[in-house]
């Protein structure tokens, strides 16, 4: 069997999801202490989407949600 460690280290988050816990249920949901909306404006921020790279139109799409 193996030990569950006393104290949990908390990952490294960038500052901007400090406080962000994610656990998955025994129903397979997952949970999580921040909500879906903040995470995906900081994935928008900060992640690249290989995807969307090529479209002329992406500037404008993105200041029109930043309004």
């Amino acid at each position: 069997m193996a030990k569950k460690k006393e104290q949990q280290e908390k990952p490294k988050v960038a500052p901007e999801l400090d406080g962000l816990e994610v656990n998955i249920d025994s129903f397979g949901e997952i949970q999580n202490s921040l909500s879906i909306d903040k995470i995906n404006d900081f994935l928008n921020k900060n992640v690249d989407d290989k995807k969307l790279r090529d479209r002329d139109d992406l500037d404008e799409i993105q200041g029109e949600e930043e309004e």
